[in-house]
């Protein structure tokens, strides 16, 4: 099917998730610096990361879902017809990254106290305030080697890796939860139950024409369609592929 993946959380704890693994994919593009804007990318993602590991006690929130996995797998241990040896792997995996988050310092605690990146944070989310005479410890740092830069990048980038390490896990094994399957909106619109649901995600046919607007929580949710020429609410009937990730 020729089509285009949207994916929408069900709780607001994997909302940040969500959000913090896209903030992280950015940092791992943008830290090449083979582009002379890619440190635009790079700091306002970095510091974007920064605002929400000062407003959320993330390392903790995500050890606990680390946890929870692996209570989950444990249970399947000994259990016929269920691979051993991919689950021993997959708990090895919950185990390293557990060990890793528990040794690992605040999230985002080395980058505060950075005083290059203290310097140039307060004004570098003004409305135009990368000018060199707003930032110009920025201005000399954009100077510097590139090598030199992706040096910088790298070094910073290091801390974070508990976090990515299993913040990526936990999404994987959790969209691994939920299969694709065929359904059908009607007159633009679809709903369903979901149990203790995480993540939906849906493969839309380009064809059709839309986007979802998904509301919900865990436990149930609506899709309304919304035709991207229009931006009014669609009466098509067309099938889809979605899958719920527990």
């Amino acid at each position: 099917m020729n089509a285009h993946y949207f994916e929408h959380p069900l709780n607001e704890k994997t909302r940040i998730y969500l959000r913090v693994e896209a903030l992280l994919t950015q940092l791992d593009t943008a830290a090449h610096f083979d582009d002379d804007m890619k440190y635009l990318i790079f700091y306002r993602s970095l510091f974007d990361l920064v605002e929400i590991f000062e407003q959320i006690q993330l390392k903790s929130e995500l050890a606990k879902d680390i946890e929870k996995q692996r209570l989950t797998y444990r249970s399947w241990l000994d259990v016929e017809g269920v691979d051993q040896d991919m689950l021993n792997e997959v708990l090895d995996e919950i185990d390293m990254a557990h060990s890793d988050l528990m040794t690992a310092e605040r999230f985002g605690q080395s980058l505060k106290d950075d005083r290059f990146l203290s310097t140039i944070r307060q004004r570098f989310n003004l409305p135009g305030g990368c000018c060199c005479f707003d930032l110009p410890a920025l201005h000399h740092w954009l100077h510097l080697p590139l090598a030199q830069k992706q040096n910088d990048a790298k070094n910073w980038l290091t801390s974070l890796q508990p976090l990515v390490h299993s913040l990526k896990l936990w999404l994987r094994l959790t969209r691994e939860t939920g299969a694709f399957h065929a359904v059908w909106a009607k007159s633009g619109f679809y709903q369903s139950d979901a149990d203790e649901a995480n993540i939906l995600r849906l493969n839309l046919p380009l064809g059709a024409g839309v986007y979802p607007m998904i509301s919900g929580h865990k436990n149930r949710f609506a899709i309304k369609f919304i035709e991207f020429e229009s931006g009014q609410a669609s009466c098509s009937e067309f099938e889809f592929e979605l899958a719920i990730c527990s």
